[in-house]
C-alpha cells in the first residue's frame, strides 16, 4: 500500500478518537465518484453499511438539472458521478473523498467498458440519438474514435479523457475541461494539488485497504472493498488495459493520449499515490 505524504494524511491515517472527537456516526459522506475508479464498489460497500435510505438519489450529474440539486439536504450519503459545487450547502461533519487510478488504465478501462455495453445493445438501440458514443465505439476505429468526428464530438472526449481527474477537482464539474483548456498543465496541476489537499482523502485503487481503514477509525464503517468488485471491466483484473488499448493506435494518437493523461500523472505522483511521469511529451 502506497503511503501519502504527511501534508494530505491529515485527516486520513490519524483517528479522530486520538484528537479527542471519536468516532462520528453523523457524518455526511461525500464520495466524489470519477468513472473506472472502483466507485461501484465503494458505492455499494456504503451504502451497506449507511442503508439505501442515506443515500441521496442522484447518482449522475445528469440527473439534476442545477448545480444545487446535485446535491439534494437530507441525505448523509452523496455518491456518484455528480458534480460538487454545492459541496458547502451540506451538514458538517463531513467526510469527502475520491479515488484514482493510473490515468491510462482508466482511460483504456472506460474505453473497452463502452464497447462492452455496446455489443449488448441491438442494432435499433445503437442508432438512439442518445447512443453516439456507444455507435462510434463499436464502429470506428480506436483512432477515429478518439480523434476523428465533428467539434462536438471531440468535447465528449476532451469532457472525458482529457486531464480527467484535474479537471474535476478544479472545476468542480463531471464534464468541465472548456473551463480549464486553456490553463497550462503545469499550473492546472497546481491548482488540481492544491484542492486534493483541501478533501479529507484522495487514494489509490491499489491502496483501498487505507480507505477501509479511515472509514472505520473516522467512522465506524466496517467496509470489504479489496475483496468485492462491482462492474467490473470484460478483462481480467491481473491485467492491465493500456497496453491492449494501445495495440489499437497508432503511434501518433498514442503520443497524443499520453498527453491527455500528464497533468493526472504528475498530479497522482504529488499525492504519493504513482511515479513521476517526467517531461510533457
Amino acid at each position: 500500500m502506497k503511503a501519502i505524504p504527511n501534508p494530505i494524511r491529515r485527516a486520513l491515517g490519524q483517528s479522530d478518537a486520538g484528537r479527542g472527537r471519536g468516532v462520528d456516526r453523523s457524518t455526511t459522506v461525500v464520495f466524489l465518484h470519477i468513472p473506472k475508479t472502483a466507485g461501484q464498489t465503494i458505492h455499494a460497500e456504503l451504502t451497506r453499511v449507511m442503508g439505501t435510505d442515506a443515500a441521496s438519489p442522484i447518482r449522475v450529474h445528469s440527473q439534476a438539472k442545477t448545480p444545487e440539486a446535485q446535491m439534494p439536504p437530507g441525505y448523509r450519503l452523496y455518491s456518484g458521478h455528480i458534480d460538487w459545487g454545492a459541496l458547502e450547502t451540506l451538514p458538517e461533519p463531513r467526510f469527502v473523498f475520491t479515488v484514482l487510478r493510473d490515468p491510462l488504465e482508466r482511460m483504456a478501462s472506460f474505453y473497452f467498458y463502452l464497447r462492452k455495453e455496446a455489443e449488448r445493445l441491438g442494432p435499433a438501440e445503437l442508432e438512439n440519438p442518445g447512443r453516439v458514443g456507444m455507435r462510434k465505439v463499436s464502429r470506428e476505429s480506436a483512432d477515429d474514435y478518439f480523434f476523428g468526428g465533428d467539434p462536438m464530438w471531440q468535447r465528449f472526449i476532451y469532457d472525458h479523457y482529457h486531464s480527467t481527474y484535474c479537471t474535476y477537482l478544479v472545476t468542480r464539474r463531471m464534464r468541465g475541461y472548456g473551463q480549464i483548456a486553456g490553463m497550462a498543465p503545469a499550473d492546472l496541476v497546481d491548482q488540481a494539488e492544491a484542492v486534493a489537499r483541501g478533501l479529507d482523502g484522495v487514494y489509490s485503487v491499489d491502496g483501498l485497504g487505507l480507505l477501509e481503514h479511515d472509514l472505520k477509525v473516522r467512522l465506524g464503517f466496517e467496509v470489504d472493498l479489496r475483496g468485492r468488485v462491482v462492474n467490473a471491466g470484460p478483462q481480467d483484473r491481473s491485467k492491465r488495459r493500456w497496453p491492449a488499448l494501445e495495440a489499437l493506435l497508432s503511434e501518433a494518437s498514442v503520443v497524443k493520449l499520453k498527453r491527455f493523461v500528464w497533468a493526472d500523472q504528475m498530479l497522482m505522483a504529488r499525492l504519493g499515490l504513482g511515479a513521476d511521469p517526467g517531461a510533457r511529451p
